[in-house]
């Protein structure tokens, strides 16, 4: 197995998709994601996987049920499972985060170039059981 090693700051800044899956393992998933100003991911509620959230370039909100906390770069956020979920980019820049998914949520290497790609998609991109490695395609 490969896994995977890169500099994911790097990876991070230079990415300019909605959304970009980078590695997918049975139990976890890398995601690249970046939010235009006034851009949010949408509401969401998870039941069964945990997600963590890197913030490494922009400002922002997160809400995580009643609760409404800014964030910035280098900020890290959990959001347990079942917990209703959101991230807005309240500022003028990018807001540039990576995410960890336990379990997978997408298909290995999707790419949404923009949030209508990926909502237009969303029927479609669940995890299928293949991961990165394809030692179970």
């Amino acid at each position: 197995m490969q896994g995977y090693v890169d500099d994911i700051q790097r990876q991070t800044l230079e990415n300019d998709d909605f959304r970009r899956v980078l590695y997918t393992g049975k139990n976890l998933q890398l995601v690249l994601m970046t939010l235009q100003p006034g851009e949010e991911i949408g509401e969401e509620v998870h039941e069964d996987r945990d997600q963590f959230f890197r913030f490494e370039e922009g400002t922002g909100e997160v809400l995580i049920d009643d609760r409404t906390l800014k964030i910035e770069d280098d900020y890290g956020v959990i959001v347990p499972a079942g917990a209703r979920h959101n991230v807005r980019n309240t500022g003028s820049e990018p807001l540039r985060l990576y995410s960890i998914y336990g379990p997978p949520e997408h298909k290995d290497q999707v790419v949404h170039k923009d949030k209508d790609q990926a909502e237009a998609d969303h029927d479609n991109d669940h995890f299928d059981g293949k991961t990165t490695e394809r030692m179970d395609a």
